[in-house]
């Protein structure tokens, strides 16, 4: 499945891309973030620590754990806060 990634804050500056779209076969988010893992050490830095992340499915808020099926867009960024 094609899929528009998009990433937020300092994940977008580890990165050094705003989004991409991406060709996967992962399943879950979880198998998504391993991908991107492996895929260059600026990517391994962004997804080292998953505890300052968060990520959204189709503009919806979700866990790691998440399916992936008929989803357009994943969003990775880290908590936000009021203030």
């Amino acid at each position: 499945m094609k899929l528009d990634i998009l990433y937020f804050a300092w994940v977008r500056e580890r990165i050094g891309l705003p989004k991409e779209k991406l060709e996967t076969s992962a399943a879950t988010v979880m198998d998504l973030v391993e991908e991107l893992r492996t895929r260059e050490e600026r990517y391994a830095m962004a997804f080292s620590d998953l505890t300052a992340l968060r990520v959204a499915i189709d503009q919806e808020l979700t866990d790691f754990d998440a399916a992936l099926d008929g989803a357009r867009e994943v969003a990775f960024f880290p908590p936000m806060t009021g203030g």
